[in-house]
């Protein structure tokens, strides 16, 4: 099918998540004379909330910090999939921003042309195999960090003579019904952490099988100064306002802790869950970790509604490893075999660098394993380029308004300057500057960073060059940017 041209855009968004929507606002509100784009492969807004359609997909962080700093969050603190979509929905509508959203338009390459100082973007479009290319000034990349098309599951032995239905939660058929059924969920991540207590609610049983426990946070659905704020009839704004710095200091908190006192923070979430475990949990085996906290995410569960479902009798934890699976069910390796007719493979995903989309720079592949991040947001070498990414430990959008901010700041400079390009650049002291990888291991170190960590772009060993640094830092110095250090503009 031939490729047609269709236009050129000031500048080109890819992605209609939280990312991409929030970046879209922040034009709007700045930069009302651009022209702007968003390219979304999906058939509608939200990214992650769009596709994870599984039981109970919910945020595990607080909406009045997970919702942008424009746009107060009304409503309780932990949110269902479902609502936060309405709220990206409203921000679309109060921005006028649907005119500018392509859907089912997939970016299959990017290319950079220092000739002409612009990217061009090949697109598929998934409703109708249609390709098209279009061109832009700045690129801004929104799309996520992950596959959303291909879900992590290991191999295991027998898988074939199970006699139940096998499901990944990123790919949850709309038909599937557990009710009255035995459901075994393997993995122990924030998925397991909300599809166990969901599904619980109708199964006979679900059992969460885990190679070794994580870590767990009860956290309330409406948080207790949100009760006490009510009777006061304060304006909306003023509600909001509060609430998002409690919950910054309260994330502040649990983040600077692991870092600085790890035994006291492990103290804190093994004890405060302990008196919500049925009696005779044998907690040191199932809900102590060998790790440190937040070197993996901690399980955020809305008033403890996982160990509700434990004290109920209709939720257990097995923490053991898989032998293989069996028609019954799956064997462990103390010789037990848990028996189910559904078994949720609640076992991660992979990283995918930019969307995993090829990119090139004056007709030479980019390989981003030979480059490193400026600050958490743009890439050496990679001329007018910016990407969104949020938190590990604090609520995405935290960082992402902060981003946002420094971006607009790029842009006002080269319009300032009369410049048209703007490219990350190592100084001559940064010669010989150490390749450190993209998160350190003793940082955070997951399933999922490990299994893609070779295929990601680095940081350097001082700024501007390093990123992955929590909000109490990234809130004081990303502002005050230095806009000329490590940044050429011509």
């Amino acid at each position: 099918m031939a490729t047609t041209t269709t236009e050129h855009v000031d500048v080109l968004i890819v992605g209609a998540g939280v990312s991409g929507i929030g970046a879209a606002h922040r034009l709007r509100e700045e930069f009302p004379e651009r022209s702007f784009v968003l390219l979304e492969a999906q058939d509608a807004p939200g990214g992650t909330w769009w596709t994870h359609r599984f039981p109970g997909a919910r945020s595990d962080s607080d909406l009045f910090t997970y919702g942008y700093r424009h746009k107060p969050w009304k409503g309780p603190s932990i949110a269902a999939g479902g609502e936060i979509l309405s709220y990206l929905h409203e921000v679309i509508d109060e921005d006028d921003l649907a005119g500018h959203i392509r859907y089912h338009h997939r970016v299959t390459a990017l290319s950079w042309s220092s000739e002409e100082n612009l990217w061009t973007a090949d697109v598929t479009r998934t409703d109708t195999g249609e390709t098209l290319r279009m061109t832009a000034s700045f690129l801004w990349m929104c799309q996520g960090y992950y596959n959303h098309d291909e879900p992590y599951t290991p191999e295991w032995p027998g898988t074939e003579r199970f006699a139940g239905t096998v499901v990944h939660p990123q790919s949850w058929p709309s038909d599937l019904d557990v009710t009255g059924k035995k459901v075994l969920v393997i993995g122990s991540g924030a998925t397991a952490a909300t599809v166990v207590p969901a599904t619980a609610a109708t199964a006979e049983h679900v059992t969460m099988l885990q190679r070794s426990p994580s870590y767990w946070f009860p956290a309330p659905t409406v948080h207790e100064l949100a009760t006490m704020l009510e009777p006061l009839d304060l304006p909306g704004e003023w509600t909001h306002e509060i609430l998002r710095r409690t919950y910054v200091q309260q994330l502040d908190w649990l983040a600077t802790t692991g870092r600085d006192d790890p035994d006291a923070l492990h103290e804190f979430l093994v004890e405060t869950i302990r008196p919500l475990l049925p009696e005779g949990t044998d907690v040191e085996k199932h809900f102590v970790p060998r790790y440190r906290p937040w070197q993996q995410r901690i399980a955020f569960v809305p008033d403890g509604d996982f160990f509700a479902a434990m004290r109920a009798g209709k939720a257990s934890v097995v923490t053991d490893t898989i032998s293989e699976f069996t028609e019954k069910g799956v064997q462990v390796s103390s010789g037990e075999v848990i028996e189910a007719d559904v078994v949720v493979t609640a076992t991660g995903f992979d990283l995918a660098v930019f969307g995993d989309i090829p990119f090139t720079v004056d007709g030479e592949p980019v390989d981003f394993t030979r480059h490193v991040t400026w600050r958490g947001l743009m890439i050496s070498d990679i001329p007018n380029m910016a990407y969104a990414f949020g938190y590990f430990r604090h609520s995405w959008t935290l960082r992402i308004d902060l981003v946002n901010d420094l971006i607009g700041r790029i842009l006002a400079r080269m319009d300032e300057r009369g410049d048209r390009v703007v490219v990350p650049t190592l100084r001559a002291q940064d010669a010989d500057m150490p390749r450190l990888p993209w998160v350190s291991e003793d940082n955070f170190n997951p399933g999922y960073i490990g299994r893609s960590q070779h295929r990601m772009f680095g940081q350097g060993d001082r700024e501007p060059w390093t990123h992955m640094h929590e909000h109490d830092v990234d809130r004081v110095e990303l502002p005050k940017a230095d806009l000329d250090d490590g940044l050429q503009y011509r």
